[in-house]
């Protein structure tokens, strides 16, 4: 029956994409539509989950570089927002119990103060599926989001340990050697090849690492972020985790299916529902405002508190210990898990529209920002004819054929800082930027660029790149990349001017080179090998 189940989430699913939405909601729906005419999960459902949120940890780790936790926006954004809007969160839940709230009527200030605290935490799983869908995860306020989870996800091994008394045990000192240990690692991914191997190998750490924590009493999930984060500088580890991709998204599948089995309203749980829903949006302000504060530019800010403004499952986990201990009715546990379902709904629907809404707003929203950018590379980039958007495989490898022929005339602009130093090392001409931002085109001189590449694989990306373009009146070549011919057509619709096919290109200038290969043969002409 479980199969049967995954078919109606595709389906559920499928037809959410149809209309722009993400997929996540109708997986979310059809858990409930399940729940509603009366199935029972099984538990080869929870183990899909729990599969699902431990790969996604997993590759969320191999991407985290370790020193940007260390960045102020991220430990004290996350501490002061957890802080603050718990104290915020509990004042507003007690004035909606003052107005005569079901649920919320009678309940103590420490019942209160619970909830307020299982809702200051935003879902890892919803927010990172977000970023993954958009390319995000290494945009800057991709990485800021991420670190303030991360953070979050700390504060959370610290309240269970606190509230359960379950302390881990002296063998948790010993995980201090997994550090020496990922040099043995490192070579068991040299030699896996790229084959079945490495996802295999991926799967035996990232769940080896879960059993390794849960031994000693420390939270399983938390092992495999940790093991990812051991092994990020290692070469292959973004291969490891595109091996790891399709795997990670299907089991996810059973967990968005899991949220809509946990429980089902009734009709006087709606007053409840709706004062969690309300206090949401004060949830993100608040955020939005802390890391304004905290000096982050303005679509960092716009962007990282728009996709951070959502319940976390946690909450239901803090739930669960509140019913236990008789803070909290079992209705309570209905009203937060559905909670924290809406609150995915609203994310993903909204987030779909950040970016827009960003280029709408940002006369606005940089009013409150606290410290200015000024751009240095306005006198660098007089001589650039041509910019190349996403430094990664593709873009470096045209910008290095075009810098041959043309020189200084080419430059690429790439929002992963680390990617930008090491291509500066090497001695390309790479900026920090990210593309997507409407103050990157405003600030920038557009009217000697003739050409702009935009090498990245997400085909929102290219759009809303190709919308900022448009609005700056920018009247040179556009030219991208697709893998589908229906990707293809709906780029050249947004306004590009030529798009690359991945496949028919790289077919074609494998026959081109063949053939030259027999010319060169047949002339008898010497050749490079």
């Amino acid at each position: 029956m479980d199969f049967l189940w995954i078919i109606i989430a595709f389906g559920c699913g499928f037809a959410l994409k149809q209309i722009n939405l993400p997929p996540l909601i109708g997986y979310l729906a059809a858990g409930f539509a399940l729940h509603a005419y009366g199935f029972v999960p099984h538990g080869s459902l929870q183990t899909l989950a729990e599969l699902g949120i431990t790969l996604m940890l997993f590759t969320i780790g191999i991407k985290i570089n370790v020193s940007s936790l260390l960045k102020v926006q991220i430990w004290a954004g996350a501490s002061l927002h957890m802080g603050l809007w718990t104290l915020v969160g509990a004042v507003l839940l007690k004035g909606f119990a003052w107005m005569g709230f079901q649920y919320l009527e009678g309940l103590s200030w420490q019942a209160i103060t619970l909830i307020a605290f299982a809702l200051s935490f935003s879902s890892t799983v919803c927010v990172v599926k977000l970023l993954e869908n958009k390319s995000e995860v290494n945009a800057q306020h991709g990485k800021l989001a991420i670190g303030i989870l991360v953070m979050q996800d700390i504060f959370a091994v610290c309240f269970l340990v606190a509230a359960t008394g379950k302390l881990p045990t002296i063998w948790a000192l010993g995980l201090i050697l997994l550090w020496p240990a990922r040099h043995l690692i490192f070579k068991l991914l040299k030699h896996s090849g790229h084959g079945e191997l490495l996802p295999l190998i991926g799967f035996s750490l990232a769940l080896g690492a879960y059993e390794l924590f849960e031994l000693v009493q420390l939270k399983g999930n938390l092992g495999a972020l940790v093991i990812g984060m051991l092994i990020s500088t290692h070469s292959k580890s973004s291969e490891l985790a595109k091996s790891l991709l399709s795997f990670k998204d299907l089991f996810l599948i059973g967990f968005f299916l899991s949220i809509g089995f946990t429980a089902l309203p009734t009709l006087d749980m709606i007053p409840a529902l709706m004062a969690l829903s309300l206090v949401l949006i004060i949830k993100g302000i608040l955020l939005f405002h802390i890391l304004a504060w905290l000096k982050t530019p303005s679509r960092s800010m716009f962007l990282s508190s728009m996709i951070l403004t959502n319940y976390s499952e946690f909450g239901l986990i803090v739930a669960a210990l509140c019913l236990s201990n008789g803070w909290l009715s079992k209705e309570w546990l209905v009203i937060i898990a559905l909670s924290v379902s809406i609150s995915f709904v609203f994310t993903s629907a909204f987030y779909e529209f950040a970016h827009r809404a960003y280029a709408f707003m940002r006369t606005y929203v940089k009013y409150f920002e606290r410290q200015q950018r000024q751009p240095d590379y306005h006198e660098k980039m007089k001589q650039a004819e041509i910019l190349i958007i996403g430094m990664g495989r593709v873009g470096r490898s045209a910008y290095d054929v075009l810098h041959k022929k043309l020189g200084d005339k080419v430059w690429g602009v790439e929002s992963n800082t680390d990617k930008v130093k090491k291509h500066q090392s090497e001695g390309r001409h790479v900026i920090v930027g990210d593309a997507e931002d409407a103050d990157f085109w405003e600030t920038s001189e557009l009217l000697h660029i003739n050409l702009v590449m935009l090498a990245m694989p997400a085909v929102s990306d290219i759009v809303d790149i190709t919308t900022q373009l448009k609005l700056n009146h920018y009247e040179g070549y556009i030219i991208a990349i697709a893998r589908y011919e229906d990707d293809r057509e709906a780029l050249l619709a947004s306004g590009v001017t030529h798009v690359f096919n991945y496949f028919v290109e790289a077919g074609t200038g494998f026959a081109e080179e063949s053939l030259q290969l027999l010319n060169h043969q047949q002339t008898g002409a010497p050749h490079a090998v």
